[in-house]
């Protein structure tokens, strides 16, 4: 990440995490090794936990067994599934808000659908 600044990158955006103490603790190391650039998280809304599972595995991504217990059952039951999906990431935006951070990514996997949830249920609407 330090070269891509280096190299003329203005912030970095995480990839997708469900933990945001380990946001926090990569926010940290940055800083430590002397990197001022915005850290912007990247955050992903659920929009199957099967697939979003495997992907986590393939790329390094952990999953709190919390956030599983939360998802457990849903798999025949997208409407439950959506709904759980749109509190989670709010959970999380807003811990991250609590923290300071005042900048996101929404990974959207082309499913506006679950942006626009948490935009709403963040307060905030398309113009």
């Amino acid at each position: 990440m330090k070269r891509k600044l280096d190299a003329g990158a203005s912030r970095a955006i995480t990839q997708m995490f469900f933990s945001n103490a380990d946001y926090l603790r990569y926010v940290d190391r940055a800083r430590a090794a002397g990197i001022t650039a915005p850290i912007v998280p990247g955050i992903q809304p659920i929009h199957s936990f099967k697939q979003i599972s495997n992907f986590a595995s393939r790329c390094g991504a952990s999953i709190p067994a919390r956030l599983a217990e939360r998802f457990a059952g849903l798999d025949e039951d997208p409407e439950t599934h959506a709904l759980v999906a749109s509190a989670v990431a709010a959970e999380q935006v807003i811990e991250l808000l609590d923290e300071g951070v005042t900048e996101f990514h929404i990974y959207t996997m082309n499913r506006s659908n679950s942006a626009l949830a948490l935009a709403r249920i963040l307060g905030r609407r398309p113009d």
